[in-house]
């Protein structure tokens, strides 16, 4: 069954996601999306090199992407006054090292995407040798709580949902 139908929770959604786009529920626009439903998922297998992502807390993970959008919206409103209000002599731009504990690809492809997604800041690597992530924030005035706020705010959450405790386990 999953050689056919690798991720079927995909497959429904891609086959919802084409009826509501479409805005019809015709039987060509059925058969249409269940088609892009089987054959999608079949033609990104090879772009998944580390298989599917297994959440062990869903509810985790709504609760971290609430945060992450509210972060995100409080983010947009605090650039837009320091574009507009300050100076740009008075921006302290820097660049900060966040050691990591993850390590799930997937978890820090999210991480990756909350970050990215967050006015004021921009993940620029991962340095593999250190497992820390080197960050830009646009406005920096203290690193330690960026460095806190990463780890507790974001990486706790992502490690919870993705990660197992075996695969925590074998940490340096």
């Amino acid at each position: 069954m999953r050689r056919w139908l690798p991720s079927p929770l995909l497959s429904l959604a891609l086959l919802l996601m084409w009826l509501l786009l479409n805005q019809s529920a015709a039987p060509a626009h059925w058969l249409l999306g269940a088609v892009l439903g089987l054959v999608a998922p079949l033609l990104a297998r090879p772009l998944q090199p580390h298989g599917h992502a297994r959440l062990r807390r869903p509810l985790a993970l709504f609760r971290l992407l609430w945060m992450a959008a509210i972060e995100i919206v409080r983010s947009c409103f605090n650039v837009t006054q320091i574009i507009l209000l300050r100076r740009s002599a008075d921006v302290n731009s820097q660049f900060i090292h966040v050691p990591l504990d993850l390590k799930s690809p997937h978890g820090l492809a999210l991480l990756s995407c909350l970050i990215n997604s967050t006015p004021g800041t921009v993940w620029v690597e991962i340095l593999p040798e250190r497992y820390e992530l080197l960050l830009h924030v646009f406005d920096l005035h203290d690193e330690a709580w960026w460095v806190q706020t990463i780890k507790t705010r974001y990486e706790q959450p992502i490690i919870e949902v993705f990660e197992t405790p075996e695969t925590r386990g074998d940490r340096r």
